[in-house]
């Protein structure tokens, strides 16, 4: 994840402090997905993945890690902005037609050990719009504020702060007339 991170422009610098995680869980049942909140340095950052079994087609350039689970085998991590069935999961999230996810923990021999809530509850603030939109991330949490006005968003929450961690910025109708330009 550090390598990942040291290539971004908003990655910071030094090693990653893990606060938290949250999940959502893919309703197909083929593609994990994994938010961690992090400190660098100086900074409260984001990092939506999704893992997959095999690589996603077209997406080398957002792929951050390939990892051997000790149940699932080959995984492949990905930025979750550049999968679409991360974008799926969090339009899902944001209609309020999923929840966060709790951790299932196994062995090394796969049996199951049982489940564990997050460290990061996840919250959905603000209205539903008329026309959808476009969901974004928040890579860096700044201000820790969770002002958003009436957008759609989620809003993660931890031991002692939030903040938004996606919104959905709706998308803009064309003008149904247009006016004359009159020239005198």
């Amino acid at each position: 994840m550090t390598a990942w991170l040291d290539k971004q422009f908003w990655g910071g610098s030094g090693d990653p402090e893990l606060i938290g995680t949250y999940r959502f869980d893919d309703t197909g049942g083929e593609v994990g997905f994994e938010g961690f909140i992090l400190k660098r340095e100086d900074k409260i950052l984001h990092l939506p993945m999704t893992y997959r079994a095999a690589p996603l087609e077209g997406a080398d350039d957002y792929l951050i890690v390939k990892m051997d689970h000790p149940v699932l085998g080959d995984r492949w991590a990905y930025d979750a902005m550049a999968d679409p069935v991360g974008i799926h999961m969090l339009n899902q999230a944001l209609a309020g037609e999923i929840q966060q996810a709790d951790f299932h923990f196994y062995n090394q021999d796969g049996q199951y050990q049982g489940t564990e809530d997050s460290d990061i509850s996840i919250y959905i603030r603000g209205e539903l719009p008329e026309a959808w939109g476009t969901v974004s991330v928040h890579h860096v949490l700044d201000h820790l504020d969770l002002d958003g006005g009436e957008l759609r968003r989620l809003v993660g929450r931890w031991e002692d702060a939030s903040a938004t961690l996606f919104e959905l910025t709706p998308t803009q109708a064309a003008p149904t007339d247009t006016q004359p330009i009159i020239s005198e």
